[in-house]
């Protein structure tokens, strides 16, 4: 199964970025991808955290699941939509949630970030928490590629990669990470984090990633990239901006890693 890694450079205007991930999507579907992955806030890098209050959703309703389900369907793709904000339980706060839609435009799954990123350098500062409500629940779907192959899929979001225990409990055969990372953590760990959730849990990891100077002043690392199964990077951007990473998926190659190192069954704790 090809897959395509989408990585953008969102700013603070919501019809402009969909333009983007459009052309995106289009280029991948283009290339014969069978699922696309957006990053984590494709839709909207506003000037302050609090801008994506006015951009809410309720599930179901609004014009960016509109234009996720309409893209889906139009390439005849699954398309997982990064990160937006869906309504929470109180007027300061939204979910920030990943949708996956199958290729009739059908919402097929709904996760909400879990783990909320909080960084404090001295220079650099973060709280989602203050504008994010998050998560209780990880979540997993089923994926029917055209050759019939089903996989598990996983969901994530950006800061969860650092809690290994979320994607032991997905038990998925590909991992899904849409983020955002900033250029301090990312240069420091990205990569590294990305191997690792791959090897420990003998998955393929598709990771698309943020990556540029941004005009709310923002700078994301970007480096969206795919990993095998065995812990290879398969495929990465190594230039800021928007671009593509693809990838074959193999899942017969999948299936032997397992039976050679069958470390999966052999957990005790």
């Amino acid at each position: 199964m090809k897959v395509a890694a989408v990585q953008m450079v969102s700013g603070t205007r919501l019809d402009d970025n969909l333009a983007a991930a459009s052309r995106l999507i289009g280029q991948a579907a283009a290339q014969g991808c069978e699922l696309v992955v957006l990053p984590e806030y494709f839709c909207l890098m506003g000037h302050q955290e609090t801008d994506k209050l006015a951009f809410r959703e309720n599930p179901g309703e609004g014009p960016i699941q509109a234009f996720l389900a309409q893209a889906a369907r139009e390439h005849g793709l699954w398309l997982v939509g990064g990160t937006l904000p869906l309504v929470a339980g109180d007027e300061r706060h939204v979910r920030n949630t990943s949708l996956a839609f199958s290729p009739a435009g059908e919402c097929v799954a709904r996760y909400d970030k879990i783990h909320l990123f909080w960084f404090d350098n001295g220079q650099i500062r973060f709280e989602e928490a203050r504008v994010i409500e998050p998560g209780r629940q990880p979540v997993a779907f089923e994926l029917r590629a055209r050759d019939g192959e089903a996989w598990r899929v996983g969901m994530s979001v950006c800061y969860d990669l650092r809690f290994p225990e979320l994607y032991r409990a997905l038990r998925a055969d590909l991992l899904l990470v849409p983020s955002a990372f900033t250029f301090v953590t990312g240069q420091a760990h990205w990569g590294a984090l990305l191997r690792a959730r791959a090897i420990e849990n003998l998955a393929w990891v598709v990771a698309p990633a943020q990556g540029g100077r941004h005009e709310n002043g923002r700078r994301t690392w970007g480096h969206s990239m795919v990993v095998d199964a065995w812990g290879q990077v398969a495929a990465c951007r190594a230039d800021e901006g928007e671009g593509l990473v693809v990838a074959e998926l193999d899942g017969e190659r999948l299936r032997a890693w397992r039976r050679q190192l069958p470390a999966l069954e052999h957990r005790v704790l």
